[in-house]
């Protein structure tokens, strides 16, 4: 028979969030496939627990190489708990390649449900939780950056991000651009942690405060777009795009500066263009 492959849900900061079933595993379990082997000594310890099953490092640079030997231990019937940092494992963190491959090996994969950034940002931040998305790290780069918050420009949904601290001013400042300086947010500064803080508020406001420098685990939960508050027909919307354009926007950005400003469909606004080009 073949083992099974474990998730566990780490702890964001505090050991006491984590309950007695991953306790349990981690005594229990054959292989520990980990992120970080100090993290993992001092959370045994935290809890008072021993285990004894062997140890494999299990980051990002390193994901790909250790899949043959993990599923090879599965294969012998062995129990692997898969630990990251913090969290959910595969959530924006080293697993996703063991768990497709497990499931393609016909393995089964469970998991010992605990803390989660996502949802732990998303109850705290005070904005509608009753639909979501989570769009994972930002990237780096500035120019990617603004193109991946434009498109979410129209987006309906409440929003999360994983932001690093020294790049949340430029973030922040690049989603007001994108979504405008009123659309409601809230970072969320080392949860469950010591120095846990949550910042609430427009997106201008929270720029301003993050550009004095950030310290710790950022999650940025963003509002989505307003339901339609300008009631323009084509003809008023093409002219508002006109109107940017003679200001030097190009027709990309004019097109998206209406759809901040009205709450409107990207596609509602280039229709009503392209309706009204001049033959």
């Amino acid at each position: 028979m073949s083992g099974r492959l474990v998730l566990g849900g780490a702890p964001l900061g505090q050991p006491g969030d984590v309950g007695p079933r991953l306790r349990e595993v981690l005594a229990s379990a054959d292989v520990l496939a980990v992120e970080d082997t100090r993290r993992l000594h001092r959370l045994a310890s935290d809890l008072g627990v021993t285990f004894t099953g062997r140890v494999v490092t299990f980051h990002e640079s390193v994901e790909k190489a250790r899949l043959p030997g993990l599923l090879a231990a599965l294969a012998d019937g062995a129990t692997v708990l898969l630990l990251t940092d913090a969290g959910m494992p595969s959530v924006s963190d080293p697993g996703y390649t063991l768990v497709r491959a497990a499931i393609d090996a016909g393995i089964p994969v469970t998991s010992v449900p605990g803390p989660s950034a996502v949802t732990t940002a998303l109850a705290v931040s005070g904005l509608p939780v009753d639909r979501f998305c989570f769009e994972g790290f930002l990237p780096r780069k500035a120019g990617e950056r603004r193109s991946r918050l434009a498109s979410l420009a129209d987006e309906r949904r409440t929003m999360v991000f994983f932001e690093s601290p020294h790049r949340l001013a430029d973030s922040l400042a690049d989603a007001a651009a994108a979504f405008g300086d009123a659309r409601e947010a809230a970072v969320c500064r080392e949860l469950t942690k010591t120095y846990e803080e949550i910042r609430r508020g427009p997106l201008a406001e929270l720029v301003e405060w993050a550009s004095a420098g950030v310290r710790g685990e950022i999650t940025l939960v963003v509002g989505g777009a307003p339901e339609q508050t300008v009631e323009l027909d084509a003809a008023q919307l093409a002219a508002a795009v006109a109107a940017e354009e003679a200001a030097g926007a190009t027709r990309k950005d004019a097109i998206r500066a209406v759809v901040v400003r009205t709450g409107l469909p990207k596609r509602t606004v280039y229709d009503a263009v392209l309706a009204n080009k001049t033959p």
